[in-house]
C-alpha cells in the first residue's frame, strides 16, 4: 500500500503542476508556434504520466483483486481512479487532439476547466489512501 500511495502522490503533484502551470500557459504560446509546441509537450508529458497512470491502475487492481482490499475508503478511491481515467479518455484526450490542430482559446479554457475533475479526483484519492496507510 505505501508504494501505491507514493505513485498516486506523484500523479497528484503532476496534475497540480499541469493544472495551475502548464494548461494556463498554453494561452501564452503564439498561434504560429502552438502546434509544434503542443506536439512536443504532449510527447514529453505522456512519457512521464502514462507509465505512472498504468502503474497506479495495476496497483489498485492488485490491491483489490489479489489482496482483497475492500474498505469503503479504498472502494471510493477506486471510483475516483475510474473517474480520472474516464475524464482522461473522453474529455482531456479529445481536447488535446483538437488543440493539436492549432490553438483555440475556447478549447484551451475548456481544457483548464474540465481538468479540475482529474485534479480533485486524484487529490481526494491520495487523501483516502493516506487514511488507509498502516
Amino acid at each position: 500500500m505505501p508504494a501505491h500511495f507514493a505513485v498516486t502522490c506523484a500523479l497528484v503533484g503532476l496534475i497540480w503542476t499541469i493544472q495551475v502551470v502548464q494548461y494556463p500557459l498554453f494561452a501564452r504560446v503564439g498561434p504560429e508556434a502552438f502546434p509544434a509546441w503542443h506536439a512536443a509537450y504532449t510527447r514529453a508529458i505522456t512519457r512521464v504520466v502514462a507509465p505512472l497512470m498504468l502503474i497506479e491502475v495495476a496497483g489498485a487492481l492488485w490491491l483489490f483483486a489479489l489482496l482483497g482490499r475492500r474498505e469503503p475508503a479504498f472502494l471510493v478511491s477506486l471510483a475516483l481512479l475510474a473517474l480520472v481515467w474516464i475524464s482522461t479518455v473522453f474529455v482531456q484526450v479529445p481536447l488535446h487532439n483538437r488543440l493539436a490542430r492549432g490553438l483555440d482559446p475556447a478549447v484551451q479554457r475548456r481544457l483548464v476547466r474540465s481538468n479540475w475533475v482529474r485534479t480533485m479526483a486524484w487529490s481526494l484519492r491520495a487523501l483516502l489512501l493516506f487514511i488507509l496507510l498502516p
